[in-house]
């Protein structure tokens, strides 16, 4: 974030977003998980003020793809596969005419790829054959696609739109539990809850901010809560010193 930029808090609301609130509990009432939350993103602003997703693409449709193939994968190694795949695929006709045995070939060292070639191949025909070769910039349509669920809707609405969603991956999940700002049991329920609390302004880049404070910070195995900028706002039992 620019310095002296007017981010639109009062002098009094500038203050109060350097104290720590009330941390999150299940009495909490809504208007304290804003707050929290408030502090939470500010925080977390202030540390990546322009984060971004760490797959590669070139347009929508290759970050549909990307999404689509880092299930259960990791980012890096989507990229190192993808990175010739889109040279030569980087459109819905491209990777039509790719084929899946061709496309399965390209992306074998991610997990699941003969799953994942045959739902690449069938959502492309779809998008050729529903909506003139462009990624929709709508949810139930996008999800109407083989192969994507809310999640990665929400990334690519999100990412490639600008849309203000949020998507509950892993990280995601577990960051908003352990703080908390938004408790569930499934990823919806903690999609529905964060929805509620972030504020309007940050809605664009949460998704982000949670995932790689989650993949790089809190941690599942041995988090790290010393170099951890909202250590002090997080009631999670396991942290670590």
């Amino acid at each position: 974030m620019a310095r002296g930029k007017d981010t639109g808090l009062s002098e009094t609301a500038k203050r109060a977003a350097t104290r720590p609130p009330k941390r999150g509990g299940a009495g909490e009432s809504l208007e304290a998980a804003r707050r929290r939350a408030e502090v939470v993103f500010a925080r977390l602003a202030a540390a990546m003020p322009e984060p971004k997703s760490e797959l590669e693409y070139v347009n929508p449709f290759t970050l549909l793809v990307a999404v689509v193939l880092s299930a259960q994968a990791t980012d890096a190694g989507v990229n190192k596969a993808t990175r010739s795949l889109f040279a030569v695929a980087d459109t819905p006709a491209r990777m039509a005419a790719l084929g899946e045995d061709k496309l399965a070939e390209r992306i074998k060292t991610i997990g699941l790829y003969k799953t994942k070639a045959k739902n690449v191949i069938a959502l492309s025909e779809a998008l050729l054959r529903d909506h003139g070769g462009e990624v929709p910039r709508d949810r139930e349509a996008l999800e109407a696609l083989p192969g994507v669920g809310r999640k990665t809707a929400n990334v690519v609405l999100n990412t490639a739109f600008g849309m203000p969603c949020i998507a509950v991956d892993t990280h995601v999940f577990r960051v908003s539990n352990r703080i908390p700002l938004a408790r569930g049991e499934t990823p919806r329920e903690v999609e529905d809850g964060l929805m509620k609390i972030v504020p309007e302004r940050r809605l664009r880049h949460a998704h982000h901010w949670l995932v790689l404070h989650g993949r790089y910070v809190c941690k599942a195995r041995n988090p790290a809560c010393a170099t951890c900028v909202i250590a002090d706002l997080c009631a999670f039992e396991g942290k670590t010193a």
